[in-house]
């Protein structure tokens, strides 16, 4: 009988932990009982206690620092690998709310990395902006993107400070081909300030291009935290493509 009492006292205490980070009682970062606290108030053994907080850290809700205990874990961000997403979008299906900053915003002739970042064959008027996208009141990602304006040239105008970059382009400007480029890195220290992480800190990034019928559209670099986002891809056996 004891086997089946610590198995339901098992289930309820993890259903109770669940209940409280998913409805955002415990938000990220807040502290979770210790295995001595939750043994005493729902009067079971340590091991019980161990076995859930080990079932959730598996799960990727809380997270165990050792010597320090364990924490609800921050959410982490998905996007498809193929689909080109929003990141007011990414930032929503965490809960928290969107903002971005226009942290620098020029119009200048395309140097060489220029022609070469969106394969431009000749001198043309680019629109370099970079973006600081926050979730809640931090930073989630860094947007660095050039616009062609040969291709784009209503781009010009436009201040970005009510839409982002990327949301304006995909409501704006219809894309034919795509092309993502995906790596790890170590935040530099630019980098590093602006998303308000330590140097050497590791980052996803991911680079985009994308082109129109016309021509190449835009080249962006997208830097996000390495804890706070994750990519998905979808596909099925003898898919093409």
């Amino acid at each position: 009988m004891k086997i089946v009492r610590d198995a339901t006292l098992h289930q309820r205490i993890l259903g109770d932990i669940e209940a409280r980070i998913v409805s955002g009682e415990w938000p990220p970062g807040h502290r979770i009982p210790f295995e001595v606290d939750l043994a005493a108030d729902y009067n079971c053994s340590r091991m019980t206690a161990n076995k859930v907080l080990t079932q959730l850290a598996k799960s990727g809700l809380i997270e165990r620092r050792k010597k320090s205990g364990s924490f609800v874990a921050q959410p982490r961000a998905q996007s498809a690998v193929l689909a080109i997403a929003e990141i007011e979008a990414e930032v929503q299906s965490l809960r928290l709310s969107y903002s971005h900053i226009v942290h620098a915003r020029s119009k200048r002739r395309a140097n060489a990395a220029d022609k070469q970042r969106l394969e431009l064959s000749e001198a043309a008027s680019v629109l370099d902006i970079t973006c600081i996208h926050q979730a809640g009141a931090a930073p989630f990602c860094l947007e660095e993107r050039l616009i062609s304006l040969a291709t784009v040239p209503e781009a010009e105008a436009e201040t970005f400070d009510t839409v982002s970059p990327g949301t304006w382009l995909l409501k704006r400007v219809p894309w034919s081909a795509a092309e993502n480029r995906i790596s790890a890195v170590s935040a530099g220290a630019s980098v590093a300030i602006l998303l308000d992480i330590e140097k050497g800190t590791a980052c996803l990034v991911i680079e985009r291009r994308t082109w129109s019928p016309a021509g190449p559209v835009t080249s962006v670099r997208l830097t996000y935290p390495g804890d706070r986002h994750a990519l998905v891809a979808k596909f099925a056996p003898g898919g093409e493509g």
